[in-house]
């Protein structure tokens, strides 16, 4: 496998907000940590790191707005992200996994499907509707506030390219 300057870039980002969260945390992991059952709303920043070779799809960078709604009784989350640019807006619900790794943070992977607003204007994560997986990781730093980081790709998620696109996004928000 030919590695390119593009996927050791998004390989690092990918690594990069998995573990940042845990490293911020404030707590201690005990023997079998709990994570975090948090449901939260937050605000960051999204940066599309790839390109689909055509007009209206080159990476762009922009905002986020993310939530996340769980259950006690499994580990799986319902989370809502929103990425937008100056030009368009990417909606996904998505569904996840969450393992604990501390007592107050987890990593998760999801699937959901990217909604876009106008097909052929960029957002963060290509320009067209498309199957989105993530992976990301999210921590508790103190009362209501929560930060994440995640990965997403849009697979086939550029007009007229087979190609797939990659954000990354990272943010904080607060607990409801």
């Amino acid at each position: 496998m030919k590695l390119t300057i593009k996927s050791i870039v998004a390989l690092s980002a990918l690594v990069a907000t998995a573990i940042a969260p845990v490293l911020l945390s404030a707590n201690r992991a005990s023997a079998q940590p709990e994570g975090t059952k948090a449901n939260y709303i937050g605000v960051g920043v999204a940066a599309g790191v790839t390109n689909g070779g055509e007009n209206n799809d080159a990476a762009n960078f922009g905002g986020n707005i993310q939530g996340r709604i769980t259950t006690n009784k499994a580990p799986v989350s319902l989370r809502g992200a929103i990425l937008f640019s100056g030009d368009n807006t990417a909606i996904m619900p998505i569904v996840s996994y969450d393992i604990p790794i501390t007592n107050n943070a987890n990593i998760y992977a999801g699937v959901g499907y990217s909604f876009t607003e106008k097909n052929g204007q960029a957002t963060p994560l290509g320009n067209t509707d498309a199957p989105v997986v993530t992976v990301g990781a999210e921590a508790e730093l103190g009362r209501g506030i929560m930060i994440y980081g995640d990965t997403k790709v849009g697979i086939n998620a550029y007009e007229n390219s087979s190609g797939s696109a990659v954000s990354i996004q990272a943010g904080a928000g607060v607990k409801f």
